[in-house]
């Protein structure tokens, strides 16, 4: 009896132990250990979780480290990656109904975007995301701003003539049809652009404008304000693939775990605008503010470009922008 004993706890040594080997891998392209609301995010994702002793650790690899920013989609489809912070725009290329989780105006504010997130818009985006093989642990809309070497953005005829980064194919559209050039080129990219004057202005979340320390290369910011442009989805996702792999217990954990990280990053979220202002004004670059005037004339732009023709090209796309305007 007592070998019989003796073998039973090995086994549940060996199983215990086996459980114990998960380490899936999580990738994102901003700065680690810099206070990066993203980083933080996926930081308190694998902390929860390793807390939950469920048999999963999370490794995080900050800073395009492990794949390149929009690689890691692919990887995730595939099974290559398990876990990113990822900009969900950068994958509009292979899922062009994406495009409209950075549409211009469609957001708007902080408090729209949390109502978006419970709305059949949301439903239908993250159908879609599953759909092509990712699931999604947790929510994040960042605002954004422009930036400019030459001079402050505000109405549209301020951009005409300035070579701009713009983040995805929506805005690029609206820029263009405001008069801008576009460069293509990751947030990880535009401190080099600027510098090197192959950018003369950028848009970019408020959380990448103070990572990447943008204030260095430019003379003005527009800041998010009342009248937020910018507003992109940046969730946290996980491949299908490994997800399937896991028990439930193990599921429940990291759904758990997405909600901390999700409620940390709406507490965040405002106070990154202000972050911004404040880091932008104390470098020296003048800060100013859309009127709601410039913003409805961004608007009109928007939606004889992006708007137009992200509803005839693209499949359900008129549906989709219909739905989120459809969210008081």
């Amino acid at each position: 009896m007592k070998q019989v004993a003796l073998a039973v706890a090995a086994g549940m040594f060996v199983s215990t132990a086996s459980a114990a080997d998960i380490t899936l891998k999580a990738s994102h392209q901003w700065p680690g250990g810099k206070g990066d609301v993203r980083d933080e995010m996926v930081q308190i994702l694998a902390s929860e979780v390793e807390q939950a002793n469920v048999g999963l650790k999370i490794q995080v690899y900050p800073g395009k480290s492990l794949f390149k920013p929009k690689e890691q989609w692919g990887a995730m489809t595939k099974g290559q990656l398990d876990i990113s912070a990822f900009p969900l725009d950068y994958a509009s290329g292979r899922v062009p109904q994406f495009s409209a989780t950075l549409m211009p105006g469609l957001v708007r504010s902080h408090d729209r975007a949390l109502r978006l997130n419970d709305s059949p818009f949301m439903a239908d985006i993250k159908q879609l995301i599953e759909d092509n093989g990712v699931v999604v642990l947790a929510d994040a809309w960042l605002a954004g701003a422009f930036a400019s070497k030459k001079e402050c953005i505000t109405a549209p005829e301020t951009m005409a003539g300035q070579v701009t980064r713009a983040a995805g194919p929506a805005f690029e559209q609206m820029l263009v049809g405001a008069g801008a050039s576009i460069a293509s080129m990751p947030s990880s990219e535009i401190y080099t652009g600027l510098q090197t004057g192959v950018l003369d202005a950028a848009n970019t979340s408020s959380g990448s404008f103070v990572s990447y320390r943008i204030y260095e290369q430019v003379k003005c910011l527009t800041a998010p304000g009342a009248n937020a442009l910018w507003m992109m989805y940046e969730p946290i996702l996980m491949s299908k693939k490994s997800w399937d792999k896991l028990d439930q217990a193990q599921k429940d954990a990291l759904m758990a775990a997405g909600q901390k990280a999700e409620e940390y990053f709406v507490a965040e979220a405002k106070n990154l605008d202000k972050v911004l202002t404040d880091k932008f004004a104390e470098a020296g670059v003048e800060v100013v503010e859309m009127s709601p005037e410039n913003y409805d004339a961004w608007l009109a732009i928007a939606q004889d470009t992006s708007y137009k023709v992200f509803s005839e090209n693209v499949p359900g796309g008129a549906e989709l922008i219909e739905k989120a305007l459809a969210v008081e």
